[in-house]
């Protein structure tokens, strides 16, 4: 069995993490739960340890609620006894309820409420990682980081994190901090890939660098695009997640996975796909401490594990950033 993953430190959290993240927005989707079980085991056992969910998960499925990711979760945990090797990051801020219901945004109450809720779905007495799912312009900054800074008090939670921020207000949340002498966000989790590159890379990349956060991207894959499994419309009806990759295939896109194969090509001896090497650009690039990415079956996991095994060299790298350059 190859080396376990070095760890790389999440901002000045404190936490050490795998450089990939496993999404859990699959479980209770896409992965049934006896797969999402064997999906777990698989990450940890290769070495990995950061879990990324939300109570939202997966409320956007006809006859779900919210909540089903966390509760597998929850019950894998259980049943396996790895809560110590492993760190849950979840996320408050996406509706939960009708409008009106108040089961949404970063306000205190529901803040104390939502956390409670995940923390019985997951089965666990602490969250390593909570991030604020959406800003909330509409609450005040010291009203929503003293709410964290609460659960922070009373070891509820680890650390907190941003996701969906623009620059201009994550700046604003990090002095807000500062100037209230509350708890910030130590890492990003921002929408970041070969395929989406300047709402990342113009404003947030050099906040988050002079600052000092983590940063854990989601759609590390373009929704599977990046895999090289889309290649024509034909193609889109490969998966429940198709459609979302429409958009891409364009000379850009075809120029994307051009280079990705030749790159990974370079690399037959190690048998490199061009999802590992996807990958692997974004572990190499400077600021990104874990690129978040989901499988839904055990295979597709450890071809995905290889990509944090795969080094590309410094020509490569750069053939990658110009086919990909917007």
């Amino acid at each position: 069995m190859p080396a376990a993953p070095a760890r790389r430190p999440l901002g000045q959290s404190g936490l050490e993490v795998a450089p990939i993240a496993f999404g859990g927005n699959v479980f209770g989707w896409t992965a049934d739960e006896k797969t999402s079980f064997e999906l777990l085991d698989a990450f940890v056992d290769a070495g990995f340890n950061l879990i990324d969910t939300a109570d939202v998960y997966s409320r956007w499925v006809s006859g779900h609620v919210g909540g089903e990711s966390e509760a597998i979760i929850g019950r894998w945990l259980k049943a396996s006894g790895n809560r110590d090797r492993v760190l849950i990051a979840t996320k408050v801020g996406k509706p939960m309820g009708d409008e009106g219901s108040g089961r949404t945004g970063l306000s205190r109450r529901w803040i104390r409420e939502a956390v409670h809720d995940s923390l019985m779905r997951l089965q666990t007495d602490r969250i390593d990682l909570y991030q604020s799912h959406d800003d909330d312009a509409s609450t005040p900054f010291e009203e929503t980081f003293g709410a964290f800074a609460e659960l922070i008090a009373e070891g509820k939670v680890r650390a907190i994190g941003a996701s969906n921020h623009s620059a201009p207000r994550l700046a604003e949340a990090l002095a807000a901090s500062e100037r209230l002498r509350l708890p910030r966000y130590e890492s990003l989790q921002p929408h970041y890939n070969l395929m989406e590159r300047a709402g990342y890379e113009a404003e947030l990349e050099p906040l988050v660098r002079r600052k000092g956060l983590g940063v854990i991207n989601f759609f590390g894959l373009a929704r599977g695009f990046l895999t090289g499994k889309y290649r024509s419309e034909a193609d889109l009806a490969k998966s429940a997640r198709g459609g979302g990759v429409k958009g891409y295939l364009n000379a850009r896109g075809f120029a994307v996975l051009k280079a990705l194969d030749e790159v990974a090509a370079a690399h037959a001896s190690e048998r490199a796909t061009p999802a590992q090497v996807a990958l692997a650009w974004q572990i190499a690039r400077p600021g990104i401490t874990a690129p978040i990415a989901s499988a839904t079956s055990v295979a597709q996991w450890q071809e995905l594990a290889g990509a944090a095994r795969l080094v590309l060299a410094a020509d490569e790298i750069t053939a990658l950033d110009r086919a990909s350059a917007d």
